[in-house]
């Protein structure tokens, strides 16, 4: 089974480095173009089905992705990107980002959703997916997720810090079961 991953294209709050978690920021310009680059990067892919988050970067980055292909897409609410809770909207450098993701000393910030349970949400998701042994996916998602997703495949830092595990808006990564 041949597992693609892509994070979504870039939205205004990417810019301004603002914390999106579930908050359903569309693509700005940009984003909608990385998105036709990563269609094309594609074009000549293998890809029987699509599992996409729930929000709009998501949903928009996975259609543009699909125009002209008609690949079945599964929207998915476990793919959403983890919830930042009172913080979402912030700017980075107004918390302790890396703090966050550490998953053994982690930054519990109001109302978020706590970055053992979330990565426990995306493992569920992986082992469900297994069902499609047969299928090459590709699975349209957002930073935190890509997070999870490296750790479920490479393991979890000796640090145990995952913020650096994520990925650039559009990258396109590559896993195997």
């Amino acid at each position: 089974m041949r597992i693609l991953v892509t994070r979504h294209g870039q939205t205004n709050w990417n810019v301004e480095r603002r914390i999106q978690g579930r908050t359903d920021v569309e693509l700005n310009n940009k984003g909608i173009e990385q998105a036709y680059e990563t269609k094309e990067k594609l074009k000549s892919e293998n890809i029987d089905l699509i599992i996409c988050s729930t929000l709009k970067r998501a949903k928009q980055t996975a259609e543009i992705i699909n125009i002209d292909r008609n690949i079945p897409i599964i929207y998915d609410e476990r793919l959403i990107e983890i919830c930042y809770g009172e913080i979402e909207g912030k700017l980075h450098d107004d918390f302790d980002y890396d703090g966050f993701w550490n998953i053994v000393d982690t930054h519990e910030y109001k109302d978020a959703e706590n970055v053992n349970n979330f990565i426990k949400r995306i493992y569920e998701f992986l082992n469900e997916i297994k069902k499609y042994k047969e299928k090459d996916i590709l699975i349209v998602t957002h930073n935190g997720v890509c997070r999870a997703i490296n750790t479920y495949f490479n393991g979890i830092p000796k640090d145990k810090d995952i913020t650096n595990l994520g990925i650039d808006n559009c990258e396109v990564v590559e896993y195997r079961i």
